[in-house]
């Protein structure tokens, strides 16, 4: 059952993380098992040689914490699958409502995280303003292009998975960014290698994991060793990323520069049709503006409850995980 419920934390993770601008750092974090997965990935290191040659394969799976990461990354393999199909398709037709989930869970999150500093002070504040500033830049920076050589995959793969564990800041995102979303999950993981099993997509997907490996030791390493030494003021920019990323998820964005499949860049408002690969800059608007500018229904009312749901559910969590038996 426990190891039922890990891979379940895993599945929300996964799902996460294929929504451009929710990070599965924070899903993680509100479901109690962030140090636990910072402390299970610094496990890796060189000397499990030597302690598999001492002691064997089952104390290199006990250091490693070999169930938990195993439940883990296997249910975060069906949650990228679910996100790849269903959350996508979900975002398509009703953005707004989808979009205000994430907004409500991630305010929830900011509320969980900030309750975890023990002390304010200029340090944690400026911290916290720091954070805010960083993300919210990071949100602002226009998508870039496609480049599929394979050591700018290795690359992106390093950065978007310590963006993973970086709660409010999210590994799809800085993969859009990067102008490598739609190479990496669609062109390649779900097209080339799902579907037509290419061993070109095979390649770059494991030139790509290869990265993520790197970047996640390396991530893991230094944000065990900052919330040890430095724990409010890492929660403290933590929040603050969150913060700043929430213009990122506000319900109602209408575009104003997109790509086309030629990957030629035009205004929105130039478009005859809808039919675009990508939005470049969008801007943030109320219900009425959405409507009139995007053309689409503002769902208001599917808005409102859905972001009371993502706001009580991760809300929830924190209030039955205080009360709950040993």
């Amino acid at each position: 059952m426990k190891n039922l419920l890990i891979a379940l934390k895993g599945m929300a993770m996964g799902m996460a993380e294929t929504v451009p601008g929710v990070s599965g750092g924070t899903i993680a974090f509100i479901t109690g098992i962030y140090e636990k997965l910072l402390e299970t990935i610094k496990a890796f290191k060189p000397s499990l040689l030597k302690t598999w040659k001492q002691d064997g394969i089952k104390a290199v799976w006990n250091e490693i914490n070999g169930t938990f990461i195993i439940s883990l990354l296997g249910g975060m393999i069906v949650g990228i699958g679910i996100g790849v199909v269903v959350i996508e398709k979900l975002i398509h037709l009703y953005p707004p409502v989808v979009w205000a989930f994430f907004f409500g869970l991630i305010i929830a999150s900011i509320i969980y995280i900030g309750k975890q500093i023990s002390k304010w002070d200029s340090k944690t504040i400026g911290a916290l303003i720091l954070g805010g500033i960083i993300a919210f830049g990071i949100t602002q920076i226009p998508i870039g292009q496609v480049n599929e050589s394979l050591w700018f995959v290795f690359l992106c793969g390093a950065i978007a998975v310590s963006a993973l564990i970086l709660p409010g800041i999210s590994g799809s995102f800085i993969l859009l960014i990067m102008g490598m979303y739609s190479y990496i999950l669609h062109d390649t993981l779900k097209t080339g290698l799902i579907e037509n099993h290419e061993s070109g997509a095979l390649i770059t997907m494991i030139v790509f994991g290869l990265g993520m490996i790197v970047g996640l030791v390396t991530m893991a390493r230094f944000l065990t060793w900052s919330l040890k030494k430095h724990k409010n003021t890492t929660f403290a920019i933590l929040t603050g990323f969150m913060i700043g990323a929430l213009n990122k998820l506000w319900p109602w964005r209408v575009p104003e520069k997109v790509m086309l499949e030629n990957d030629e860049i035009v205004n929105f408002n130039e478009l005859s049709s809808l039919e675009f690969d990508k939005v470049i800059t969008e801007y943030s608007t109320s219900p009425s503006g959405y409507s009139e500018n995007w053309g689409e229904p503002a769902f208001l009312v599917g808005v409102i409850v859905f972001f009371f749901v993502g706001l009580l559910l991760v809300l929830g969590m924190d209030y039955f995980s205080k009360n709950k038996s040993h």
